[in-house]
């Protein structure tokens, strides 16, 4: 008989696989509606393994579609003993009984997505639940990265994240928006990777279903925040400028991704499929 948390684990686990199956389906009718020659793109799909311990999930790239030059929408369950510096990570972070205990319990969704117009917004979205024997909590969030920005796309896109918080928590939107802020900041650049959205982490309020319910909120704000904009965006002429624009913006999006991101350093550090954890990288990027 389970016991309660490996209920909720395996609740958790099943929705942000469910979550990962609406979205990809989402992604792939939108290709079908998609400008151009091109066939509609669609996900190629990889199991994916947890080196030494156990678990895994699976990566879904699409390339070279019609709307999407590249997007990933993984999914993960893993499992396992935190090796030494996530174990110090972690315990320096104020998770309890690390030192006795490094055991641990993953799972989420993470979302990146780079599209053929620049003037459609670049996106990310992840949740995910994180279990250790003195310790659970959720995070997550939604940001957008347009390299062309649109202030109503924006306005939009939070507008979005707003309403989905509200229910929760009445400081939610504010406090999240600005730990989005303070997150996605590229000190070396000095400016911020993108417009914002919101960011959490270490949400455990004592009650677990009220997190859940927050966390699910989260998710099914992401289509009908991000997909208007791509579906408006997706037809609009654009120049070698707005291209050149795009590809030094991804630039921008790689530094931060490969030296600062909080995921991208724990999922190399606990052995996760390493092209999984880097797909959040675009296909091509320029350094002027």
């Amino acid at each position: 008989m389970r016991s309660a948390m490996e209920e909720q684990r395996r609740r958790a686990a099943h929705w942000f696989r469910e979550l990962r199956d609406r979205i990809v389906a989402a992604f792939e009718a939108l290709e079908d509606r998609g400008p151009g020659d091109l066939p509609p793109g669609r996900f190629e799909v990889t199991p994916t393994e947890r080196a030494g311990d156990g678990g895994g999930g699976l990566m879904s790239v699409m390339r070279g579609g019609r709307v999407f030059e590249k997007v990933g929408v993984n999914w993960s369950e893993v499992h396992g003993t935190l090796a030494p510096r996530a174990q110090a990570a972690m315990a320096a972070r104020g998770v309890p009984g690390m030192e006795s205990d490094p055991r641990f319990w993953a799972s989420g969704i993470s979302l990146v997505a780079h599209m053929q117009n620049p003037h459609a917004p670049a996106v990310h979205m992840n949740t995910r639940m994180f279990w250790t024997p003195g310790a659970w909590w959720f995070g997550g969030g939604s940001d957008l990265n347009p390299c062309l920005e649109y202030p109503e796309d924006t306005a939009h896109f939070h507008d979005t994240l707003r309403t989905a918080c509200a229910p929760h928590g009445a400081d939610y939107y504010d406090r999240f928006k600005a730990w989005a802020d303070e997150y996605f900041f590229i000190p070396h650049r000095g400016r911020p990777r993108g417009v914002g959205g919101i960011f959490y982490d270490d949400l455990n309020t004592g009650e677990w279903e009220p997190d859940f319910a927050f966390t699910r909120a989260v998710g099914e704000a992401f289509l009908p925040a991000f997909l208007p904009l791509a579906e408006a965006r997706m037809t609009q002429p654009f120049t070698d400028a707005d291209r050149d624009a795009q590809l030094i913006h991804r630039g921008l999006y790689a530094e931060y991704n490969l030296v600062y991101d909080r995921g991208t350093k724990f999922g190399l550090e606990t052995g996760h499929n390493a092209d999984a954890v880097l797909m959040s990288l675009p296909p091509l990027a320029k350094w002027v």
